[in-house]
């Protein structure tokens, strides 16, 4: 179950992390996932003794060569109850490109406008998941620094 959220949720454990990566000219980032065929959020799982924070500056570098800075609002929830712990989506400026290291199950990050990124979704899925988070981030790209 998603749920839009402004704070992170303090009653069950954040298992997981994903960002929507925004560039300086208002563009967003996702990756292609390999194994899944299909745009995706950059993210998670955290690893034992990892912040969510921790956790989002390594995912981001892995699937996406981008180091994020360091103001980022989460902006939705989703409650896995199979685990009893919450995947959290956060919004986040890009402040620099790296270089992607091999081995990970996303090959390359696609930079695009949100109305293009929401057309695209949209047509790999549906309306659902994902385009749901676009339109949240569209919302909250002005609350960013």
């Amino acid at each position: 179950m998603l749920r839009r959220i402004n704070e992170l949720p303090t009653d069950k454990r954040i298992a997981g992390v994903h960002s929507i990566p925004v560039t300086d000219d208002g563009s967003i980032v996702m990756v292609w996932d390999r194994n899944e065929r299909t745009l995706t959020t950059v993210g998670g799982r955290l690893e034992p003794g990892e912040t969510a924070d921790e956790a989002l500056d390594r995912e981001t570098v892995e699937e996406a060569g981008l180091v994020l800075r360091r103001s980022r609002i989460p902006i939705a929830a989703w409650y896995w109850e199979a685990t009893d712990t919450y995947t959290v989506f956060f919004i986040a400026r890009v402040d620099r490109y790296v270089p992607m290291p091999d081995g990970f199950e996303t090959t390359g990050r696609v930079t695009l406008n949100l109305e293009t990124a929401k057309q695209m979704v949209e047509k790999l899925e549906g309306d659902g998941l994902r385009s749901q988070l676009l339109v949240w981030a569209e919302e909250a790209i002005a609350l960013l620094p």
